[in-house]
């Protein structure tokens, strides 16, 4: 994996210099580079060399790069952030004992559950004279929406405790006192969510997957980058806003009061989290530059493409005798027919949250064309999470209810 980041640090900074002397010549166009490595971020061949990446079965290693950063400016000058630092201590929940643990999952009717938010698409590649999946009956669907629940289940785990990793960075990096406290606070909270994850993998599934190859790499080159505000991008907007997504999502479809209740707090700490990065970013982003500010859009529609390919599920799919290869051509026929909107929407947090921060249409608007190739700009004007964080505490509605 360091390879693969000294690579896209290099490109990048080749990028850099080219578009440094275009800005500096006028209003030339800055020049486009291969993303992820590849001539074409569609390309399959690559998704599926992507794919085998191996991150060990015990534990994996990467550098992480950045200074840590010491600050003698002790007030507190930032009311937002220290707004969401007075919620974050009001806010925090233990998941031993605020959770029912002795509750019964029937992990079938759940998965059974998730099955209609994918509807349309499930009818979509079925309907392929080619799919793989044309011939499956019940049977076949009942097993495949259980894996795949477990594959969802299973990526939350590795995601937060990168959630934990990337935030310690955070506390190192930051240049201000207002966010080394929140980023501390919010270190406590990723190390709750692995723990409820953990246990509720381990005593209510029957099974688990390795992390997926592209949320590790997207998660290594994070680490990789010394820009401290790289670490918020790739985190908290990025990998933290789909995730918010994905728990509304479930939250919304299941009755299992265990997951539910679970997804719950998640959610009102996940949304202060996303919150923190825009906030923290909308500020940054103002001082810089119009190459700096395109750098981070490439790192964006980068990352963007990362969480597209981490949801095409390829370890489930090969699970159930399905060739990777067979359905990732699958995927792009049907994808040629219309975007899953099951996916697309998981996106419904990052593209607003981007917009917000300036990135969409800064420049020449590259950002917003690169969102609208891959079919998730239609998001744009949902609520962004930096004013959403009130909506979703959860635990103040209980607590009062408990009153």
């Amino acid at each position: 994996m360091a390879n693969l980041w000294i690579s896209l640090t290099e490109e990048r900074t080749l990028t850099t210099t080219s578009s440094q002397t275009s800005s500096d010549a006028g209003n030339e166009p800055i020049p486009e580079r291969r993303f992820l490595g590849r001539d074409d971020v569609n390309d399959i061949e690559s998704i599926l060399r992507d794919d085998e990446t191996d991150f060990g079965q015990i534990s994996h290693a990467t550098v992480t790069r950045g200074d840590a950063v010491f600050t003698w400016d002790y007030e507190r000058t930032r009311p937002g952030l220290s707004k969401l630092y007075e919620k974050a201590k009001d806010s925090m929940w233990n998941g031993e004992t605020d959770l029912d643990w002795s509750t019964d999952v029937d992990v079938e009717k759940v998965a059974s559950e998730m099955s209609g938010a994918v509807e349309q698409f499930r009818r979509m590649m079925v309907s392929l004279d080619d799919s793989p999946v044309r011939l499956w009956g019940p049977k076949e669907w009942t097993e495949f929406e259980i894996e795949a629940f477990n594959w969802r289940m299973s990526q939350f785990l590795p995601g937060e405790q990168g959630a934990l990793v990337c935030t310690a960075k955070i506390v190192v990096t930051t240049p201000w006192i207002d966010a080394k406290y929140y980023a501390a606070a919010q270190v406590m909270d990723e190390a709750r969510h692995v723990e409820v994850f953990a246990k509720y993998l381990d005593t209510k599934l029957g099974g688990s997957y390795p992390v997926n190859a592209n949320l590790q790499m997207l998660i290594d080159d994070v680490l990789g980058d010394p820009r401290w505000d790289i670490t918020y991008m790739g985190m908290q907007i990025m990998i933290e806003g789909l995730a918010l997504a994905a728990f509304g999502f479930m939250h919304q479809i299941t009755e299992e009061p265990l997951l539910k209740k679970l997804l719950r707090y998640v959610m009102s700490d996940e949304a202060r989290h996303v919150a923190f990065g825009v906030l923290s970013l909308q500020e940054y982003y103002q001082q810089l530059d119009g190459k700096e500010i395109r750098e981070r859009q490439e790192f964006a529609f980068e990352a963007a493409i990362r969480m597209r390919d981490r949801l095409m599920m390829h370890a489930v799919w090969e699970k159930m005798g399905i060739s990777k290869r067979a359905y990732t051509e699958m995927l792009f026929k049907v994808r040629a027919q219309g975007t899953n909107p099951f996916q697309a929407a998981l996106f419904s947090k990052i593209v607003p949250n981007c917009k917000k921060l300036g990135l969409l249409d800064a420049g020449d608007g590259w950002l917003r064309e690169k969102f609208t190739e891959i079919g998730v700009i239609q998001f744009e004007d949902f609520t962004d999470t930096g004013e959403e964080y009130e909506l979703l505490d959860e635990l103040a509605r209980d607590r009062a209810s408990a009153s």
